[in-house]
């Protein structure tokens, strides 16, 4: 696999520090808020990530920490009259629960801020001691002169970053406008920690460098997040790490922004859509397809009428799905125990050959840096191909079914699973609606099965007549 690395700014062979072990570590969010959608695209970038190591047979780590400690916490639960804890309890339970609805599964290791403050307090002392860091009254700062690489993640040139910068209120006692806090003292009513220079709490870039060194050690394989965190928060965790004599990040993974109508998606210009509102909109399968069609280092034009397009990517999917599956179950051929299994008919080694090049093609597109959008494009032309073959009527039931497995294996790897059918599960509620329908339309209540159709694609659900009875489909 070619890795794009944002250091180098180059795709380089990618090979694991730790032979078949990948040690993945992402930024997560501050948890003062419901999270936007656009913390989700790191968040699904990780988790298919990690998908696409396993299926190659690796072993992986991914850890994404939780910022539970800001200002920005700390002054909700002032405005609000609730203690800080409270407030990022709150959101922090919200930003999995949200996540979770993804259907992506979760980082292996979730890391607080505030369950970490000896390991941030103990890589704050390594730096006083290497003279890379200076107490100042009750703070302590990184002294970016002391660093000779402080620059070389985001292409600055520190004379340059310097130019025209100013040391902020409430950072008078630091000797440079550049430096920045490692550890804040705690100013009358603040949440503070003891530590060797007095209560105070820690600078948000510090805790990032102490979680990953602790729970993947020095060189771990790749560090990601979005590219707005490329300067200062990458840049300097890297000093931090670094400048303590540890080393850091092998492969730097960034990727791209969300746009509406033009502007970054940011609180700053008040266009954010929360990651809790777009799931209640559409399905996360449509949601996850948006940010697979364009590849992860591209900004993403986002905008209510992508995610309706991938609405219907993700239907024509899901059918594709259901006729194989029906195909399977509905046609004769499979053997019984220790039987030989049936040849297989012209038809499905054609479609079959044509799943090998697919996969093949998907396959390569991964590996070369994580190209979902070509992969994704090789799932719906083989998805065209098959409905080709089922309509033409000439599958045997062996051929559909390994098809669908074949299939199924390659929407796995991009989080699509729903798409399969593969983990739908039909509430009780929905499919006693279904079995009051039927029971309508044989007494011939239409106008009661009318409704209750209506009920079920409300739902999200659509009843289907079939021979036997009824069939039901999950939409969105």
């Amino acid at each position: 696999m070619r890795l794009y690395d944002s250091m180098t700014q180059e795709k380089k062979e990618f090979v694991p520090r730790d032979g078949d072990h990948v040690t993945m570590y992402f930024c997560g969010p501050t948890v003062y808020n419901y999270v936007h959608v656009g913390n989700a695209r790191p968040y699904v970038v990780s988790m298919v990530a990690k998908r696409y190591f396993e299926s190659l047979g690796y072993r992986v780590t991914l850890v994404e920490n939780i910022t539970d400690i800001d200002d920005r916490i700390i002054n909700k639960g002032i405005a609000e009259g609730r203690d800080y804890r409270e407030v990022a309890e709150q959101f922090a339970r919200a930003y999995r629960e949200d996540t979770d609805r993804l259907g992506l599964g979760r980082p292996d290791v979730e890391p607080l801020a505030t369950e970490h403050i000896q390991e941030i307090i103990d890589l704050i002392a390594g730096l006083i001691e290497r003279r890379h860091a200076y107490q100042s009254g009750p703070d302590v700062y990184f002294d970016v002169d002391s660093w000779s690489g402080y620059g070389k993640l985001s292409k600055q040139q520190v004379a340059e970053m310097r130019h025209g910068d100013r040391i902020d209120v409430g950072e008078g006692s630091k000797a440079d406008p550049l430096d920045f806090a490692l550890w804040k003292g705690a100013k009358p009513g603040e949440p503070a920690w003891d530590s060797p220079w007095g209560p105070g709490r820690p600078g948000w870039h510090i805790e990032c460098s102490a979680m990953s060194l602790k729970y993947l050690g020095a060189g771990f394989d790749i560090h990601g997040g979005g590219r707005d965190l490329i300067f200062p928060h990458h840049e300097n965790e890297i000093a931090q790490a670094e400048g303590a004599g540890e080393a850091f990040a092998r492969f730097w993974m960034h990727n791209g922004m969300l746009n509406l109508s033009q502007e970054k998606m940011s609180k700053s210009v008040g266009n954010i859509l929360t990651l809790r509102h777009i799931l209640d909109r559409h399905r996360p399968e449509a949601l996850v397809t948006a940010f697979l069609g364009s590849h992860y280092r591209s900004p993403l034009e986002f905008s209510e009428d992508l995610l309706e397009e991938t609405e219907q990517q993700v239907d024509r999917l899901r059918n594709v799905f259901a006729a194989l599956a029906d195909r399977a179950a509905a046609a004769p051929g499979l053997p019984a125990a220790g039987e030989a299994a049936p040849a297989l008919t012209a038809a499905d080694r054609a479609l079959l050959e044509k799943v090998a090049a697919r996969q093949q093609a998907f396959d390569d597109a991964l590996a070369d840096d994580l190209n979902t959008a070509a992969a994704l494009a090789e799932v719906f032309g083989l998805a065209r191909e098959a409905n080709a073959a089922l309509a033409a009527g000439d599958l045997s039931r062996a051929g559909a079914a390994e098809a669908r497995a074949q299939m199924a294996g390659m929407v796995r790897i991009l989080g699509l699973d729903a798409v399969s059918g593969s983990e739908d599960a039909i509430p009780p509620e929905i499919v006693a609606m279904a079995e009051e329908r039927r029971a309508a339309r044989a007494a011939r209540d239409f106008a009661r099965a009318d409704a209750l159709r209506a009920a079920i694609t409300e739902r999200g659900f659509e009843v289907r007549d079939a021979p036997d009875g009824f069939k039901i489909v999950p939409t969105r």
